[in-house]
């Protein structure tokens, strides 16, 4: 056989992964990079969960949603939402079908790795006044000293008033900074693991210098700012969430403007495209539904993680309100519903090859990634999705236009990761992951490709509209 025929059998019946930016046309690159800019400009204000889940409702509100607690009947068409404590949110927009077919949903999550301030963080040692912190998911600690850093949060004072903080943002704002020590005086330091070099414990963010007096030490100082700027008290920070980020905005990179670098974009890349494409849908034939969940980076424990039961207590309320409730109702339509576990996973980088296993792994630029399981090792802890489920959003792509690739999260036995997949496929429900892949995960910023970010959006939309 012929070299051209060999060639013309792999064209006909092989799979290539193939760059995004070659399949698309011109007017459609300059959709990608006008979505882009708004993509920034939500980034750019949503560092924590709180202000993403705020950032969410105000954007649902301006395009009709309205608050569950506010409706008493649904019919086709109804856009709701649900605000879950401030710090996790779920719309929907109500579908022709009964819901007891099962709803189309995608899931998200907006928090991020980052550095929390301990309750009671407050302390001064060699004339320096510093915060004593407590990291929040899994990070590089070393990523994380000598940048500057933004203190984003709520305090609760004694009289239940709540003070929102956010410090380090403007331009004329002051940073807070965690030292590391200077290579003349690391030696020891060098010596250790990475994972060692800089512990938790020294994550202590600098937060003055300058003593009220010769008499009196710096810490009263800060106290002193503190309630001169929000009428708190040292106490007042027991009762407080405030979590210190990358006061990094979010920058275009590379010469062609290809690519983004900005703070959090696991996993609010797929919050925000995810919340584009729900905002355009009209009225499905099926219930879609847009998830924004919070604590997916500490296992997705607590009451605003997808472990409790909130998803299911509002999906259980919009059916009450359609077409009236029941334990049998409910349970048939988590049974029957499809969704897509809208989460990152890891680009192959070409500095590090050695991680991935060029076969199986996303590529900065190739769509959006699917990921049919995660989980470590022997698949542990993972939602490995259904054959049949796989093929019907294959289908749904490429009928539709949606760029998508393959990916794994590493080799095998490298390491691995989760995602919010497994606690919906508890309820019976069809799950896949779906997402962006990321260069420098979890690091105080991330890499994206913005023809992906753009793939993602066409492929939740694609997914909620049709079936």
């Amino acid at each position: 056989m012929e070299e051209k025929d060999l060639k013309e059998i792999e064209k006909r019946f092989g799979y290539k992964n193939v760059n995004a930016w070659t399949r698309i046309s011109e007017e459609e690159k300059k959709r990608v990079f006008e979505f882009a800019e708004g993509y920034k400009e939500f980034m750019t204000e949503c560092k924590t969960e709180r202000e993403t889940a705020e950032k969410i409702i105000k954007i649902a509100e301006e395009h009709g949603f309205i608050d569950i607690e506010k409706v008493t009947n649904l019919k086709p068409g109804s856009k709701v939402y649900y605000n879950n404590k401030g710090k996790s949110v779920v719309l929907a927009v109500i579908g022709k079908e009964s819901m007891q077919k099962g709803i189309k949903a995608v899931a998200s999550h907006i928090d991020s790795p980052r550095i929390d301030l301990k309750p009671n963080p407050l302390y001064e040692e060699g004339g320096l006044a510093l915060f004593k912190t407590h990291y929040y998911g899994g990070i590089k600690k070393y990523q994380w000293v000598t940048i500057p850093l933004a203190l984003h949060g709520v305090v609760i004072k004694s009289n239940g008033e709540k003070i929102n903080i956010v410090v380090g943002e403007d331009e004329g704002d002051p940073v807070l900074y965690i030292t590391d020590l200077l290579p003349h005086l690391g030696k020891d330091q060098m010596e250790k693991k990475a994972s060692e070099a800089v512990t938790g414990e020294a994550l202590n963010a600098l937060v003055g210098s300058m003593p009220l007096s010769e008499e009196v030490s710096v810490k009263p100082n800060i106290l002193k700012y503190l309630n001169e700027k929000y009428g708190i008290v040292e106490e007042d920070l027991l009762s407080a969430e405030l979590e210190l980020v990358p006061a990094y905005k979010p920058r275009d990179v590379g010469f062609d403007r290809s690519m983004i670098a900005a703070y959090g974009q696991d996993d609010r890349v797929s919050a925000y495209t995810s919340l584009k494409a729900i905002l355009e849908i009209g009225v499905p034939e099926r219930t879609a539904v847009a998830i924004f969940a919070d604590k997916e980076e500490v296992g997705s424990m607590g009451n605003t993680g997808l472990q409790s039961r909130f998803f299911e207590n509002v999906i259980a309320e919009i059916l009450e309100k359609y077409e009236g409730s029941t334990d049998i109702k409910l349970r048939r339509l988590m049974a029957n519903s499809e969704m897509l576990s809208a989460d990152v996973n890891a680009a192959f980088d070409p500095t590090y090859p050695e991680v991935s296993e060029k076969q199986n792994t996303a590529y900065l630029g190739n769509g959006v990634c699917i990921t049919k399981y995660t989980g470590s090792r022997g698949k542990a802890g993972a939602n490995d999705a259904n054959a049949e489920f796989v093929g019907k959003v294959r289908r749904l792509f490429n009928e539709n236009g949606v760029i998508w690739q393959v990916g794994e999260l590493g080799k095998v036995d490298m390491g691995g990761g989760g995602t919010v997949a497994q606690y919906a496929a508890n309820y019976g429900m069809e799950v896949l992951d779906c997402g962006v892949a990321l260069l420098s995960m979890h690091a105080p910023y991330e890499l994206s490709s913005k023809v992906d970010v753009y793939m993602a959006y066409r492929a939740y939309k694609v997914f909620m509209e049709k079936d």
